[in-house]
């Protein structure tokens, strides 16, 4: 396995809509693999294929001690909301805003082993679910800003402050990207903390 370096804002992966993953391979295996120890690396609650470069319809995700993965993922939502809470992205390093989500979802699609997967959610597993998918199909959490919150965050991604904040996360992920080699040195104290009820994590 190896740990994964992610994508931030301004890479085009990013807003490309993720292509169905069309046979298991064990190429997929390793992605899944690869996505998982990325994810743990930075303390991540949740990961998409993008995120690490692959255009895939791939994510996985560690929440409140579930954790999984999905290949080509399908939501059913509620029609119903839960209460906005704080987002950020591994992506949009820095950035934190209040998204709205839907309360309930159940996720179908398969895992590496090309079996049925099909999990029921509420709560921040459902945000999480719901943030993932958005990645899959070209969408930050950004987008689902409005009003205040929109104007707060795109005046945050103007900011000299941003610039600092993505170059700082990229120099801090570069020492333990590095691992995938070989550990590299110290890079056991330039791992990410989760900030806020998602924080930078996901």
């Amino acid at each position: 396995m190896a740990v994964l370096g992610i994508r931030t804002l301004g890479d085009p992966v990013l807003r490309t809509r993720a292509e169905e993953v069309a046979q298991i391979t064990p190429a997929v295996h390793q992605l899944v693999d690869d996505m998982l120890e990325t994810m743990e690396d930075v303390h991540g609650a949740g990961l998409a294929a993008p995120q690490v470069g692959v255009a895939q319809r791939v994510f996985t995700f560690n929440i409140d001690g579930v954790k999984g993965h999905v290949i080509n993922p399908v939501l059913v939502n509620s029609e119903d909301h839960q209460p906005d809470e704080q987002e950020g992205c591994l992506s949009v390093p820095g950035i934190a805003a209040p998204v709205r989500r839907f309360r309930r979802t159940t996720v179908r699609g398969i895992d590496r082993d090309g079996r049925p997967v099909e999990l029921d959610a509420e709560g921040m597993l459902a945000r999480c679910f719901q943030h993932e998918t958005d990645h899959l199909d070209g969408i930050l959490f950004i987008d689902r800003l409005s009003g205040d919150e929109r104007r707060k965050a795109l005046r945050a991604l103007r900011s000299g402050e941003y610039d600092a904040a993505e170059r700082q996360t990229r120099e801090r992920r570069a020492g333990t990207v590095a691992s995938a080699f070989g550990k590299a040195p110290g890079s056991d104290d330039q791992r990410e903390t989760p900030r806020g009820a998602f924080g930078q994590a996901l």
